[in-house]
């Protein structure tokens, strides 16, 4: 049976962690930036951890 293929969409976009949690960047950094505080776009722009629910479906799309 071959290997199964990681999506290079979302191994553009997600990064694993030492200890296996996945990163991905803010959404909402692509337009309408000058309405947003410095604050909030400097928030969006750091990589924080996606969500539980995401987990689960990131992980099957990275091969993991």
């Amino acid at each position: 049976m071959p290997k199964m293929k990681t999506k290079s969409a979302a191994k553009k976009r997600i990064r694993v962690t030492g200890s296996g949690k996945l990163m991905a960047a803010g959404d909402g950094m692509r337009h309408n930036l000058e309405h947003k505080s410095s604050k909030k776009r400097r928030a969006l722009s750091r990589d924080s951890v996606i969500s539980k629910h995401q987990n689960k479906r990131m992980s099957f799309l990275l091969g993991r």
